[in-house]
């Protein structure tokens, strides 16, 4: 499953391939295409992220094209791409769809389909309210209040592993930014939230906000420092270098102790008995 910074590079490569068009929308699969009759012909004004969620926004047109004393029309998609969920970009003119097309975005000069989403459905603003209320914050975005992920830290007896990944507490942190922000602060995963002082806190905070821009801006997650991007080669051809992450049983790059992996709510997780001691 993407993580947030995967959903953000995302959001605002749409908005500048889609903002301010009026785009034709059909659902060729067929299974949004209710919701995409109420959508085809209307101006896509906004994509942005919250976490792991994309939300798409639309209107009919500015008030010239819409003519006087016409109401105003505003359409939400919330989107969750899931485990399987893709968007593809296609040049002008379109192929026809092959596979499940789930959404089809046609715009100026490009069109997109979406593929295999967990969900894709239009939203009322108290849809996304209640969406908003029920994460956590999002070290992407500016409105987000890091008092509300550390109170919900202090006071839990869960394992700080788990912690970082529950949305609830932390919106859009996944598995590599889980072990590898844990691993850069030094914290042993198992340590209850209850546990965590407001400076390891602080700390982690701080190096997401770092680290997940990045992500955005390279398209990849880069969390290993300059001094340390040696040795070992990534755990892919075509992914950057990391610390802990699916390196079980290779020395750790700092110590040499090998990395450990077990299975923690049901996700694999990764680190050094020793630097996180």
């Amino acid at each position: 499953m993407p993580e947030g910074h995967a959903l953000h590079r995302l959001a605002r490569r749409q908005q500048r391939l889609l903002g301010g068009q009026r785009l034709n929308v059909s659902s060729p699969q067929g299974r949004f295409a209710h919701e995409a009759a109420l959508l085809n012909g209307m101006v896509f004004r906004r994509a942005e992220a919250w976490g792991k969620h994309l939300i798409h926004r639309y209107d009919n047109g500015g008030a010239s094209e819409r003519g006087r004393g016409t109401a105003v029309t505003r359409r939400i998609v919330h989107i969750h791409l899931g485990i399987y969920g893709a968007f593809r970009e296609e040049s002008l003119p379109m192929p026809e769809p092959t596979g499940q097309v789930r959404m089809r975005l046609i715009g100026d000069e490009i069109g997109i389909d979406l593929r295999g989403p967990n969900a894709c459905e239009i939203y009322t603003p108290e849809d996304l309210e209640r969406l908003v209320g029920r994460l956590g914050p999002d070290p992407l975005r500016g409105d987000a209040d890091p008092e509300v992920a550390w109170q919900a830290i202090k006071k839990s007896k869960r394992a700080i592993g788990s912690l970082l990944m529950d949305q609830k507490v932390l919106a859009g942190v996944g598995n590599i930014y889980r072990a590898e922000v844990l691993f850069r602060a030094g914290v042993e995963p198992h340590r209850t939230g209850v546990t965590i002082t407001r400076e390891e806190f602080d700390e982690m905070w701080s190096d997401l906000l770092h680290l997940m821009p990045i992500g955005v801006r390279r398209g990849h997650i880069h969390v290993v420092r300059p001094e340390d991007d040696n040795g070992a080669p990534a755990y892919a051809v075509d992914r950057p270098r990391t610390y802990v992450y699916r390196r079980a049983g290779e020395p750790c790059r700092l110590c040499s102790t090998p990395v450990l992996t077990e299975v923690m709510e049901g996700r694999n997780l990764f680190w050094c008995p020793s630097c996180q001691s």
